[in-house]
């Protein structure tokens, strides 16, 4: 079977709208993750997304990244987050 040449998530939230999309990245020092977030809409009858958020969706944009931030917790065990503030210290 032929892998996909296109880089996929990890790992998706969805709330309505909203998604968070969190990639893996392999670094020197380990696994380190990133989050894309973004609004779904619909153009005609294509499906798209954007970067860009109104005033309604900024208390669902929180509950998702709230989420993908638990998400990549658990996935590390707290290191990527403990070494984030030694770095930053």
């Amino acid at each position: 079977m032929a892998r996909s040449t296109k880089t996929r998530p990890v790992h998706e939230i969805r709330l309505g709208r909203i998604r968070a999309a969190i990639w893996e990245n392999d670094t020197q020092n380990g696994t380190r993750h990133n989050v894309t977030l973004s609004r779904l809409y619909k153009d005609g009858e294509e499906w798209k997304d954007s970067p860009s958020f109104g005033r309604d969706d900024l208390p669902l944009v929180a509950k998702v990244a709230d989420q993908a931030h638990l998400w990549i917790f658990q996935q590390t065990g707290g290191s990527e987050t403990s070494e984030s503030r030694q770095a930053v210290a």
